[in-house]
């Protein structure tokens, strides 16, 4: 009944949606919960280590035979630089001050793990069926030890020119990511932000620059979005900010109120989170700081001051220093359950195709 069925055949799912790993935002209870439904379910792997791995893997084994896809970051690490630092120090000094924390207090580990040997050997042994990756591809060689070991591969592009590079290093999906989305740009190629396009215009043209299945992202939170990824000429959809809406997202409460009164004017792109630009809904640091300042330090290590404010201010019911990841259709986000969601978004997206043929015969 989908009207193109590449993307269920190769990943071996009953519906066309990947479930987005939203780093921080989810475990395996929410993987469970789609996977069981039909969809490709997703594990952000960025925030965890080797062992945890392991250990949310064997959770959603013990649950779940369906396919399961390991997400990683293709980072560069960063290089301490003390004066950048010191100069984000200095410009958050005022926050700490307010919330009664010693600016001098040591800065908390922001690390962010890249995918690499270690986590190359967690993948072949713990075998999911989909490798995923954002900021473009790991390195020659462990790219081959996936091809080698029968992994599909799938990454993020944020540009047609994106995509064929992708496509030339042998992914076997690709993931348009348009300007709405939320989260972390998986821009790569270029750092020019401001002429990313949206996920309207850029599915079609990735679509036209790659054989292999695109996959649309960015702002497909309804049956609408659904409905129109498969006009645009996409095999599926990756959708995140609508299953943050659910009970099974790990979020804090600041998040979900946020989330629950979200505008279509409410989000923007900000590198103050984390040092890479990623879009949220907007806050009081972003506000008033930013978004987007060439003082918070490379990615990740902008987040490790933010940490003590943002654990303060949320233990008053605050987001004002939180990443509040959302894209731009986060209002139509409804609160049920994964599993229910999930179904639910295919089962309207479908009527939405049938009427739409209907109505031109």
């Amino acid at each position: 009944m989908w009207p193109d069925r590449r993307l269920l055949e190769l990943f071996n799912i009953e519906l066309p949606i990947v479930q987005a790993p939203v780093a921080g935002a989810m475990d395996w209870e929410l993987a469970v919960a789609a996977a069981e439904a039909g969809a490709l379910a997703s594990l952000p792997c960025a925030m965890l280590n080797s062992d945890q791995v392991r250990e949310q893997m064997a959770r959603i084994r013990a649950r779940t035979k369906k396919p399961v896809n390991l997400n990683f970051f293709c980072h560069t690490p960063p290089v301490l630089n003390n004066a950048r630092e010191a100069r984000w120090r200095e410009r958050l000094a005022p926050y700490y001050r307010e919330l009664a924390i010693d600016p001098a207090a040591p800065v908390p580990s922001s690390n962010r793990t890249a995918f690499n040997s270690i986590m190359c050997d967690v993948v072949e042994e713990t075998k999911p069926e989909v490798v995923s990756f954002h900021f473009g591809l790991p390195e020659a060689g462990l790219l081959q030890r996936l091809k080698a070991g029968r992994f599909l591969v799938m990454s993020s592009a944020t540009t047609a020119a994106e995509a064929r590079w992708l496509e030339a290093r042998g992914v076997d999906v690709v993931i348009a990511q348009g300007n709405e989305a939320g989260g972390h740009r998986g821009i790569f190629l270029s750092d020019d932000i401001a002429t990313q396009a949206g996920t309207f215009a850029l599915v079609p043209q990735v679509v036209d620059a790659v054989k292999v299945p695109v996959i649309a992202a960015g702002a497909v939170t309804d049956a609408r979005g659904i409905a129109a990824a498969f006009a645009l000429g996409a095999a599926g959809v990756q959708i995140g900010t609508a299953y943050l809406w659910c009970p099974e997202a790990k979020i804090s409460a600041p998040h979900r109120a946020a989330l629950k009164s979200a505008r279509d004017d409410g989000t923007a792109l900000t590198n103050l989170m984390t040092g890479r630009p990623a879009r949220g809904i907007i806050n009081r640091l972003m506000r008033e700081v930013g978004p987007i300042s060439e003082v918070a330090p490379e990615f990740p290590l902008a987040a490790g001051a933010l940490a003590p404010l943002r654990a303060k201010a949320e233990a008053q019911g605050s987001g004002d220093f939180s990443p509040l990841w959302a894209g731009q259709a986060a209002s139509l986000g409804r609160d049920m359950p994964a599993g229910q969601l999930t179904k639910a978004l295919a089962a309207e997206a479908l009527e939405r195709m049938r009427a739409l043929a209907t109505s031109k015969t």
